[in-house]
């Protein structure tokens, strides 16, 4: 395990749960992650694509320990400041569990989508495309909320795919969000200065995304070659 402390960001090598007991009550002002989506457990495993190319469902080893929300209610809970918001991306097959832990536990529940406009392509030509992945939003009264404008507030934003050169290749993160996703969510649920904090970082979006808008960064990644990663991507700072 190693963690890195400076006075924009701080970095852990350790489990999220591990991580959150330690930090201060209310001490963060966004919680902003993406856990894993437990594809594994409901996975029919790898597909040909018509390009010859294979979509990978086994998505990768930490996703292969199942998530449940509600580990997490009473350290999320403690740790958000009175203003602060938590934003989770999530799967369709993980949103009623995601509900079920957190509804009850604040203000508001409510579900933003990406629209991916590069989907990976449909095999079998007999479903939907899935272009779409959701993102949990909570809040309490008086929660901090930048308007942006009417155009800007919908709760549906689109944009392509994690990309070359801002997808990292080595190592691969299979679902690295978009950096231009990442801030428009920053700049609507936080203010500069204030604190975000991603217990499942991965490579790290959203500390570079918080960085670029003059945002303070925790994050936590259990698996060390993504910390790796993530420190190499924001020392830059």
């Amino acid at each position: 395990m190693f963690s890195t402390n400076t006075n924009k960001y701080k970095l852990f090598n350790e489990d999220a749960l591990s991580l959150l007991s330690r930090l201060p009550n209310s001490s963060i002002d966004l919680i902003l992650t993406d856990p894993p989506y437990n594809i594994a457990l409901n996975s029919t495993g790898n597909i040909k694509l018509t390009n010859g190319k294979t979509i990978n469902n086994d998505i990768a080893e930490w996703d292969k320990k199942s998530i449940n929300p509600l580990d997490y209610v009473k350290d999320f809970k403690r740790v958000i400041s009175p203003k602060g918001n938590i934003f989770i991306f999530t799967s369709y097959s993980l949103l009623g569990k995601w509900h079920e832990a957190f509804d009850k536990e604040f203000k508001t529940f409510q579900i933003f989508v990406w629209h991916k406009t590069t989907p990976t392509e449909s095999v079998y030509k007999n479903s939907f495309l899935n272009s779409c992945e959701l993102v949990v939003c909570l809040w309490n009264k008086h929660h901090t909320w930048n308007f942006l404008g009417q155009k800007e507030m919908h709760n549906f934003f689109e944009c392509p795919s994690c990309r070359y050169p801002e997808k990292i290749s080595s190592p691969n993160h299979p679902t690295q969000k978009p950096l231009v996703l990442i801030e428009h969510l920053i700049r609507i649920a936080s203010n500069p200065n204030e604190i975000v904090l991603d217990p499942f970082m991965g490579v790290g979006p959203t500390g570079e995304a918080a960085l670029n808008l003059n945002r303070r960064f925790i994050g936590c990644d259990i698996c060390k070659d993504y910390c790796d990663a993530s420190l190499k991507r924001l020392s830059k700072f």
